[in-house]
């Protein structure tokens, strides 16, 4: 991502007057269409959640009383065989540095395409062709850009984010792809108990925000961070021993060895039944939390994940 920078950053942009302007249009627009959109929308939409959530121990996060995030920029997402459409939470220093998505939208591109986005896509398809169905479970969802993936391709989803903004972002994901009745959101950290921990919020890096102080202020020291209470959940608290789950997908800035923790259970089902893992293996992410890869990797192998394929920084694990 940062090569893509450096190979932008060379082109002409607008002046700083015509890019306010060419924003303030875009949002515009983007408003307009919500709102002359919306009456539709609640009417095809399937207002009910992906699976009953009456007994829930935290109720689901409710997209249609959350206030709106401004502006919106949202656009369509570049080379993936099931396309959606994403809103940014980070829109990088206006108008003099803006992020390179909002450039390539200026230049009347698609934003480019997450990695994370494809690899979903291409984990869900496979399990398709092999008769597989349940729901995706995506930990530390940020703006939903694997929610969206999977949704895309009609499975259903459970988010987990607990910064406010980019679950604004989310709710005009929702809203942008009408997938209301395949997407439930949590205002909630995923961990290993259930109650209120300490979040440390990065200000203008939301990506990279974290339970871990350190974790959250690792790349970006220069940039302020705020420590806020959110909820925490354990997966085994809130997901029934009934519900088939396909995949579950884990980025939470090295807090993976909790969240794992709190879905021993869910883990532990038996090999034709264990969902599919991804999760973030940084060891410098894990060691600010007091954990590390061989111990995630152990902790793993106790509960029958036998394989574990690396992918860049994410590790894909199975029963086989």
């Amino acid at each position: 991502m940062a090569n893509a920078w450096k190979r932008d950053k060379n082109q002409k942009l607008l002046s700083p007057k015509s890019l306010i302007i060419t924003l303030l249009v875009l949002s515009t627009i983007f408003l307009s269409s919500l709102f002359f959109s919306s009456s539709s929308f609640l009417q095809t939409s399937n207002p009910n959640p992906t699976i009953d959530t009456t007994n829930f121990p935290i109720p689901p996060f409710d997209c249609f009383k959350c206030p709106q995030s401004k502006p919106i920029i949202a656009n369509a997402v570049e080379n993936l065989k099931y396309p959606f459409v994403y809103s940014l939470a980070d829109l990088g220093n206006l108008p003099e540095k803006p992020h390179k998505n909002i450039v390539r939208l200026l230049k009347g591109k698609p934003f480019r395409r997450p990695d994370i986005s494809a690899t979903i896509q291409e984990v869900l398809e496979r399990m398709r062709a092999d008769g597989k169905d349940g729901l995706v479970v995506d930990v530390g969802a940020n703006v939903g850009m694997a929610s969206f993936a999977a949704a895309a391709m009609g499975f259903k989803v459970l988010a987990f984010e607990p910064v406010f903004e980019n679950l604004q972002r989310i709710c005009d994901g929702i809203w942008f792809n009408r997938v209301a009745s395949l997407v439930t959101v949590f205002e909630a950290a995923a961990s290993d108990r259930n109650g209120d921990i300490t979040f440390h919020k990065l200000v203008g890096r939301l990506d990279n925000s974290a339970v871990s102080e350190v974790g959250a202020r690792l790349a970006f020291k220069s940039n302020k961070e705020i420590a806020v209470q959110v909820k925490s959940i354990p997966l085994d608290e809130l997901i029934p021993p009934s519900q088939p789950i396909l995949l579950i997908k884990i980025d939470v800035q090295g807090w993976e060895k909790h969240v794992l923790n709190g879905a021993k259970k869910l883990l532990s089902r038996k090999p034709a039944e264990a969902p599919y893992l991804i999760y973030e293996e940084d060891e410098r992410l894990l060691k600010a939390s007091n954990s590390s890869s061989n111990e995630i990797r152990d902790f793993l192998k106790s509960v029958g994940y036998s394989k574990c394929v690396q992918h860049g920084t994410d590790a894909h694990c199975t029963k086989e």
